[in-house]
């Protein structure tokens, strides 16, 4: 029930949004080529390699898109669907876990909680590493928890979890590295500096269960090194891992407490139970499924806020803690003081949140769409503001399922009926849709490849137009022209791409013209696409 809850979260976003800059067009890329050229060892992005992340997460849209759809289809919905069914596992495994410390009801509402958080709900539709990472993270999670709760009293382990452990973390490990070994590793620090009582751990089967994680990861490590004579290491670490441990990489640095800050944001609509989760966690600090939260969440989380580098989706995996305090938190009476603050606090995020949905109306929008931003604004505004008032009226279990409720509803409002309609952010789908119409696009089959771009690169157009894409400058444009193939050209390159067109005596005819935000940079853009003149046609 939990996996239907985040399933529904993130479905109506996954089918209607369109490609994402940067890092989801550069991972459906990446994962394009792979089944283009069935190298599925190295990773590259057109003819550069990629040597940032493992392969895991290729290797998931790889066969999704050969499942559902093709390479050449480009239909970007089909790469998001492992993200999706991540969410899913993210939100199953945390009711699972939950379950066994806290009772089935309280299970099913952690695991709805963490489903419908807006960070993992959006993370569903966002065809990269993080949602995939949450869930193979959160079932690793699960099922150390169940092992330490089968020690002191609670249901009996399974026989076959210690190889469910192993295989979540190996399926993290390719999917995104060390960060699902870093979280486990920190929460077994904590709980046996809290504890030094770590007998339990010998449940785990360390010796057969590394085998078995080098089984899954190792054929892989093995091949990228061969193939890549070591570099795809070097790279990743010196060129990836290392910087966002030194500093902030990519401009991506931010103090200590942003995360916190924001998390009552990100959590929406869990925030309201947010601070009964702290009081929960302080007063009920020695019960043993409080215990294990907090040396889950409190050494992550300082991690997180200590890495230079700071991304908002970094502490994902330390958010199922969270949504295990916080349904812990309805086991009993919550204070009067607990109520109060938590429904202001809710009150206050999904009116700041709706605020934020009409910000995105003034700035992107027209009239047309006022009709989805009033329905997404208004069902976001009242998840925080109903919740928070029956949370006050201490009828704390129907507020928090009517903040669920309603701020799902408000999510899938504003991802897959506002957020597509906002045409200025959506410059390369729209001038995929010119080309379109134009019969421009190269895998209709009626102009040759490759289209070349001067002053644009963003990766989702690469995604749109095909791996062969020139990403160069005005010359290459005109060459395109020359050449009888389509060109796309940025308005501060067009006079140069006009003086290279006069030089050949070239001529070129404007068949559309997209105007829009490149929201990665913040630039205005202008783009218009240049058709290649009919040989028939053209002056002798």
């Amino acid at each position: 029930m939990a996996a239907l809850v985040a399933f529904l979260a993130g479905l109506p976003g996954l089918i209607a949004v369109p490609p994402l800059d940067r890092d989801e067009a550069r991972f459906a890329q990446a994962t394009a080529q792979m089944l283009e050229t069935g190298d599925f060892v190295v990773i590259h992005y057109q003819d550069q390699p990629r040597f940032k992340k493992p392969v895991g997460i290729h290797w998931l849209q790889a066969a999704s898109v050969s499942l559902f759809s093709s390479p050449e289809a480009r239909q970007i919905w089909a790469y998001r669907i492992p993200s999706l069914l991540g969410a899913m596992l993210a939100a199953g495994a945390c009711a699972w876990g939950a379950q066994a410390f806290f009772g089935g009801p309280a299970g099913l509402l952690a695991g709805a909680m963490l489903g419908t958080t807006f960070l993992l709900s959006t993370e569903a539709l966002i065809a990269k590493t993080d949602a995939v990472l949450c869930g193979s993270t959160m079932l690793a999670m699960a099922a150390l928890a169940r092992f330490y709760a089968a020690a002191r009293g609670g249901p009996p382990a399974g026989r076959a979890l210690w190889a469910i452990f192993w295989l979540a973390l190996a399926v993290a490990t390719l999917v995104k590295g060390p960060v699902a070994l870093l979280v486990v590793g920190l929460t077994i620090a904590a709980l046996g500096i809290s504890e030094r009582r770590p007998g339990w751990l010998a449940s785990l089967n360390p010796i057969w269960g590394l085998i078995l994680f080098a089984a899954v990861v190792g054929p892989w490590a093995g091949a990228v090194t061969v193939a890549t004579d070591g570099g795809f290491w070097s790279a990743a670490i010196t060129g990836d891992l290392a910087p966002k441990l030194a500093g902030g990489q990519e401009t991506h640095g931010a103090a200590p407490g942003y995360h916190t800050l924001l998390a009552p944001l990100l959590a929406f609509p869990m925030t309201l139970l947010l601070p009964a989760a702290a009081v929960v966690g302080w007063r009920r600090r020695r019960e043993p499924g409080v215990r294990f939260a907090l040396a889950w969440l409190i050494p992550s989380w300082v991690f997180f806020e200590l890495l230079p580098t700071k991304l908002i989706h970094y502490p994902l995996p330390a958010y199922g803690a969270l949504a295990w305090l916080a349904a812990a938190a309805l086991d009993k009476p919550l204070g009067t003081r607990t109520r109060w603050i938590g429904g202001v606090l809710s009150g206050v995020v999904g009116l700041a949140l709706a605020g934020g949905v009409f910000v995105l109306l003034s700035l992107y929008g027209d009239p047309s769409d006022a009709a989805w931003a009033a329905l997404a604004g208004g069902l976001i505004a009242a998840a925080g503001v109903v919740g928070g008032y029956m949370l006050a009226r201490r009828a704390a279990l129907g507020a928090a399922a009517a903040a669920l409720g309603l701020g799902l509803l408000g999510h899938a409002a504003l991802a897959a009926g506002l957020a597509p309609r906002l045409d200025p952010l959506w410059l390369s789908h729209r001038t995929e849709q010119a080309m379109k119409a134009a019969r421009l696009l190269p895998r209709q089959g009626i102009v040759e490849a490759p289209v070349s771009v001067a002053g644009y690169a963003e990766p989702s157009l690469v995604f749109a137009l095909g791996t062969p894409t020139v990403l160069q400058g005005p010359d290459q444009a005109a060459l395109a022209i020359f050449e009888h193939r389509a060109a796309i050209v940025e308005g501060r390159e067009d006079a140069a791409f006009r003086r290279a067109l006069a030089v050949n005596r070239t001529p070129a005819a404007v068949v559309a013209t997209i105007k829009g935000l490149d929201y990665s940079n913040g630039d205005e853009m202008t783009l218009r696409i240049y058709e290649a003149p009919d040989p028939e046609e053209a002056p002798p």
